[in-house]
């Protein structure tokens, strides 16, 4: 139950001819709270239920409790949320045994491309490949939660 990943922003449209999966994703959180965050994903027409801590003080690792929960109660719960949703298409690009979770975002997030790669262990060796660009990883922004509430679009450049 524990998560360790690190994020990218995404510097080329690369990603999308080496995407082997590409799915819409639509979420909302019940709770968002820095200590615990409660979030609410249909995807790929299933629906979760995610508990998410604390990150560690270098933002790479938390712990992560994820429940498939059945999509029409994703539905209802996901009416129930504030500030609102986000919604984005996800890719999964296979890089050497990693695959990367490439999100772009949508409506107010629009122009936003973050990559992520889970780890087994935080001193892990990856490939990074080309199309990353600057690491993100424990900056609070990029979080999807704090994206709700100071969305990319309002960010001065």
């Amino acid at each position: 139950m524990k998560e360790i990943e690190r994020k990218f922003l995404v510097r080329s449209d690369e990603f999308k001819d080496l995407a082997h999966r590409k799915y819409l994703i639509i979420q909302a959180y019940l709770n968002t709270d820095p200590e615990r965050t409660i979030r609410v994903r249909i995807n790929d027409q299933k629906g979760t239920l995610t508990i998410k801590g604390k990150s560690s003080e270098n933002g790479m690792t938390r712990f992560e409790w994820e429940k498939e929960i059945p999509l029409d109660e994703a539905r209802i719960l996901l009416k129930i949320c504030e500030p609102g949703k986000i919604e984005k298409n996800r890719y999964e690009v296979l890089e050497g045994d990693h695959t990367y979770e490439v999100d772009e975002f949508y409506d107010e997030n629009e122009g936003l491309v973050i990559a992520e790669v889970e780890l087994e262990d935080e001193e892990e060796i990856f490939h990074k490949p080309d199309w990353l660009g600057e690491e993100v990883t424990g900056k609070a922004e990029y979080y999807n939660s704090n994206l709700l509430t100071n969305p990319f679009k309002t960010w001065k450049s």
